[in-house]
């Protein structure tokens, strides 16, 4: 396919907001790639070049791509950005400064190659020679063409679907509809790569594409999270005969080992498939407390006091995900990872297998030490039990119990009744019964004090499909230097419109949109209705318990969910 081809497609998909819509385009798209194309096209319409676990970045900042752009039609840098601060799109600027139509002779695959080799570029001058050969590219594509490519290197291309909008497209290029959606869903959970799953769609259909999809070392997998329930009689009723476990205040980290020659292969990823290994220096030698050859173990990364010789909060637990001084923030920051689980071992899937039969292997892999720590348990079926485990660790300054089904297997994400959270006790603090993960989607710059940092509130939102939806503004809970900082984190995301997956009424429009990328931790004292946030309720008096830099926004708390907290507090 022409590059020039699909760049026709992504204008369609840019100028459309309905996701049915939106999905058959990708569909049509689809059918007419080849399987040796599918999985590129799939990246770009991400705006990406890989998975998001393989993490390949370009480190372009805007004022490079203004480079770029002055340099690969011959224009005056300034005037580049003077064009810039009225049009606020790198995108618009190539389109309008673009006068080659030779873009036609370049493939797909070309393009991609193209931009995986500059992204690719390390070391000393690399910086220049992307800006060389990215201009290079520009002034060779069309007009339409050179609009989307100049997006990709800065991360905005901003098309407002997800890879669950190329998983139902893959379904409707098969069948015409979402029927096979929940298939492709279930094996995109387990290999989270949608280019790869489209190419062996593309080459032999869904229902051998989905065969035999299981969890491989060096592949992160979507972990499983846990359910709301508010009542521990329900929890009995719905789950049956359940394990009790504590819920530490930490980091979700998978950890995967196998055992090589001279060097064990170990990788740690967040929930959100980041690959952080490189920030914990601890699990280097893990091999001598792993009895198997290969395993995936899930668990919570915990972060202790040293001083108070006690476990460290969240916020302090995740001053371990800096990037320099790794080795000194081990000292100051000493880490245990709470194991809860077992997903692989030996290169055997344990996914379907029941948590008490995967609690018995654990066990049986992981020998006695300080750092891979097995989480206690109890087994029950009496509510009262579950009661009485929640109030002793709410006395040990923990977040409160997971509640396990006990032949529940491992499903990843938030589905059925097979883990649920028991956090504060609405009836003894009249708030909330959990809090809530929004993403911020604007903000504004504040009067008085506050507009000394350029921040007074920021507008937050829940995920419902591919969309945002505005639940609240948030002002309080940081300190001055936490409201300075944050500021300018969010500088580098700010955009000239509301991004068009973000649902907002106009009174809630903030001084600056920006794009989803922060996810941050709110408490309140109750849900309300609202008639005038998109979500559909308020949240009184809201609070900023931490920034979730663990979780991407996919990740945050759904329409959904926060109907079922609704529900809850009227119980």
């Amino acid at each position: 396919m022409r590059f020039s081809d699909l760049s026709i497609y992504l204008q369609k998909l840019e100028k459309t907001a309905s996701r049915n819509e939106i999905t058959q385009i990708l569909a049509e798209l689809f059918k007419k790639s080849t399987v040796e194309e599918i999985d590129k096209i799939c990246y770009l319409v991400l705006g990406q070049l890989a998975p998001n676990y393989r993490s390949i970045v370009f480190n372009l900042a805007e004022r490079m791509m203004l480079q770029v752009i002055a340099k690969a039609y011959g224009r005056d840098i300034e005037k580049v950005k003077e064009i810039y601060k009225k049009v606020g799109d790198l995108g618009n600027i190539s389109q309008k400064l673009s006068r080659s139509y030779e873009g036609s002779v370049f493939s797909v695959t070309e393009v991609y190659n193209h931009l995986l080799e500059m992204a690719q570029d390390e070391g000393q001058g690399s910086q220049e020679r992307k800006i060389e050969k990215m201009a290079d590219l520009l002034s060779k594509l069309n007009p339409l063409s050179s609009r989307f490519v100049s997006r990709i290197p800065v991360g905005k291309l901003r098309l407002g679907f997800s890879d669950k909008t190329i998983i139902d497209a893959l379904s409707w290029m098969e069948t015409g509809n979402k029927s096979k959606s929940g298939v492709l869903e279930k094996a995109y959970q387990v290999i989270p790569d949608v280019g790869l799953l489209a190419q062996k769609v593309r080459k032999s259909g869904i229902d051998q594409a989905v065969k035999n999809m299981k969890p491989e070392v060096g592949v992160p997998i979507l972990p499983m999270l846990a359910q709301r329930i508010k009542s521990t009689k329900e929890m009995i009723e719905k789950m049956g005969l359940v394990f009790v476990e504590p819920k530490f205040d930490g980091l979700r980290v998978l950890i995967h080992f196998k055992r090589g020659g001279q060097d064990d292969f170990v990788k740690a990823f967040t929930r959100n498939l980041n690959d952080i290994r490189e920030m914990f220096p601890e699990l280097t030698d893990i091999g001598k407390y792993i009895d198997a050859k290969s395993v995936i173990l899930d668990s919570e990364a915990v972060g202790m006091d040293p001083e108070m010789l006690k476990l460290a909060d969240f916020q302090t637990t995740m001053r371990r995900r800096r990037k320099y001084d790794i080795a000194q923030k081990a000292k100051d920051i000493p880490l245990r990872f709470q194991v809860f689980d077992i997903i692989l071992k030996d290169d055997k899937n344990l996914m379907d297998i029941a948590y008490s039969k995967r609690r018995e292997i654990l066990a049986d892999t992981i020998k006695p030490n300080n750092l891979l720590v097995i989480d206690e348990k109890i087994l029950t079926d009496d509510p009262a039990v579950i009661n009485k485990e929640y109030r002793e660790r709410i006395a040990q300054n923990l977040e409160g119990v997971i509640v396990k089904k006990a032949d529940a297997y491992y499903v990843p994400g938030r589905t059925g009744w097979r883990w649920v959270k028991m956090k504060e006790e609405e009836s003894a603090s009249g708030k909330l019964t959990d809090t809530i993960d929004c993403v911020v989607m604007g903000f504004t710059v504040g009067k008085g004090k506050r507009a000394v940092f350029g921040l007074g509130q920021f507008l937050v939102g829940v995920k419902d499909g591919d969309k945002f939806k505005t639940l609240t503004k948030v002002g309080t809970g940081l300190s001055d230097e936490e409201f300075k900082k944050f500021r300018k984190q969010m500088e580098e995301y700010k955009v000239k419109d509301k991004p068009k997956e973000y649902e907002a009424e106009k009174i809630y429009t903030p001084d600056f949109w920006i794009d989803a990328k922060f996810v941050v931790e709110l408490a309140g004292d109750d849900l309300t209705k609202s008639p005038t946030h998109a979500s559909g309720f308020g949240l009184r008096f809201p609070r900023l318990v931490g920034f979730r830099n663990d979780k991407a926004p996919e990740q945050a708390t759904t329409l959904k969910e926060l109907q079922k907290l609704f529900q809850m507090q009227k119980m």
